[in-house]
């Protein structure tokens, strides 16, 4: 039965995920943890990190391993692990790719109307408010932890999190470069 419930909401993911990958982590935070508590947000969170770090668009990875988590987490082995594994993979993709197919055509032949370009102009700011609320919702403390708890993972997480910020605006670090840089500041200074 969990098969048919990732089927049906990373499929739902796969519909209203505006904005790539990083626009759907809100979306799949929400249904994962929040819903239906298949993973926590601790086990979400290295999701989300090996997601950034393995080839391949965020959206998908992230996907394919919570598919993999949640049967793993319903006490299923690791065969059936990758068969929820599939499912959800398959269930983001699907929306996606059914739509293309059908679309594809009418767009081509419509894309230049006014009313078209009025929903894509719609579409854009949608697309920034998704990718604050992933950022947001990784921003918690599982991952910066509380000054009260760990003053001194939350001030050196702190500390990563806007030097990367600067390095990356600012200083056009590349970005693969910066995520080694902060692993092994993380590796060194919080453990």
């Amino acid at each position: 039965m969990i098969y048919l419930y990732l089927f049906i909401t990373f499929f739902e993911i796969g519909i209203f995920g505006f904005g790539g990958g990083y626009g759907m982590l809100s979306l799949i935070q929400s249904e994962v943890v929040t819903h239906h508590h298949w993973l926590t947000t601790s086990e979400f969170t290295d999701i989300v990190a090996i997601s950034q770090m393995t080839p391949g668009p965020i959206g998908i990875n992230s996907a394919t391993y919570c598919g993999y988590t949640a049967v793993h987490n319903a006490g299923y082995g690791p065969l059936m692990s990758m068969l929820g594994s599939t499912t959800a993979t398959l269930a983001l993709v699907l929306p996606s790719f059914l739509l293309m197919i059908f679309i594809v055509r009418i767009f081509l032949r419509y894309m230049d109307t006014p009313l078209v370009k009025s929903v894509f102009s719609g579409l854009r700011p949608t697309v920034v408010g998704l990718l604050g609320a992933a950022t947001l919702m990784l921003m918690s403390p599982e991952n910066f932890s509380l000054p009260s708890v760990n003053p001194w993972q939350f001030y050196i997480s702190c500390f990563l999190f806007v030097a990367t910020f600067v390095g990356t605006f600012w200083m056009r670090i590349n970005p693969i470069r910066m995520i080694c840089y902060c692993a092994v500041a993380g590796l060194l200074l919080l453990y």
